[in-house]
């Protein structure tokens, strides 16, 4: 009889596991995967009225366990590195200056190392406007270099579009120019999903022209009623709505990123309603299905 009872107990244990191991992360559900994280951007001023503590205990209470880093807030690399530990946060990646880029990659890998990323990425161009092909040739080229230097030191550079290089080029825009001019080895993106429905461009289309070359995301929706077509890079910051309350097409997006192998997947909100922004988009990732 307590042979039985024994098995039964080992039976019952390993069911709460298996069942323990499926259960969805936050911002996932049965159909998304994720995993989701947060774009620490979206509290800058957050940070910046409360401090890092107060600001990465919401982060924790939230739910999330990956975060892309936007700077450490009067902390050394290290410093902020260690407050992440405490609350089990993982920085994945974080953006650097264009220039940097060109003039500090050395600068850029140390910081990255002791923030523990394994990807490094940029999410603006220095230009003068409008965007050309020059500037694009001119940026597809720091790319490959930066991109090459990182990878030595076991880090994957990525670009995060912005929406101004979406000008139209020959029989594309100068993004497919981008794309084209840089090494696919060294180069990767980032997709910020309102920076490319608001200049106007489908998504999804974006994802399956270029199925390899996408490593990450930023979950952001346009406001519904929002005209489309801008290349201007900016947009006011009440644009940014809710996940789920805005123009994009989630589960046709995320079902596409998701069978094309994305990595990670960012909520980055701008908006002033930030606070409150972030459980309802998470609530809309946890109910998604496709």
């Amino acid at each position: 009889m307590r042979k039985i009872l024994s098995i039964a107990v080992v039976v019952v244990t390993c069911s709460t596991l298996s069942s323990s191991a499926v259960a969805a992360e936050v911002g996932e559900s049965d159909s998304f995967h994720g995993p989701t994280g947060l774009q620490l951007y979206s509290l800058r001023n957050v940070f910046k009225d409360k401090g890092v503590a107060a600001t990465l205990d919401m982060v924790e209470q939230w739910g999330f366990k990956y975060v892309e880093v936007a700077g450490t807030y009067g902390m050394s690399t290290k410093e902020f590195k260690a407050e992440l530990d405490k609350r089990g946060l993982v920085a994945i990646g974080s953006h650097f200056p264009f220039n940097r880029l060109k003039d500090d990659v050395e600068g850029i890998v140390g910081e990255a190392k002791e923030l523990g990323l394994i990807y490094a990425g940029c999410a603006w161009i220095g230009h003068k406007k409008p965007f050309d092909e020059q500037q694009c040739r001119a940026a597809a080229a720091v790319f490959n270099a930066a991109g090459k230097a990182l990878a030595e030191h076991g880090l994957k550079f990525y670009y995060h579009n912005h929406g101004y290089e979406f000008y139209p080029y020959e029989d594309g825009t100068l993004f497919d120019l981008l794309m084209a001019e840089t090494d696919p080895r060294y180069v990767y993106f980032q997709m910020d999903v309102l920076w490319t429905v608001l200049p106007a461009q489908d998504p999804v289309e974006l994802l399956k022209r270029y199925p390899d070359r996408w490593l990450l995301f930023h979950l952001k929706d346009l406001k519904k009623g929002v005209p489309t077509g801008s290349l201007a890079g900016s947009t006011d910051l009440t644009n940014d709505v809710a996940l789920g309350t805005g123009q994009v097409d989630w589960p046709a997006l995320l079902g596409t990123a998701q069978k094309l192998g994305v990595k990670y997947y960012f909520i980055e909100d701008e908006s002033p309603t930030v606070v409150k922004q972030i459980p309802q988009s998470l609530k809309f990732l946890g109910q998604l299905d496709f």
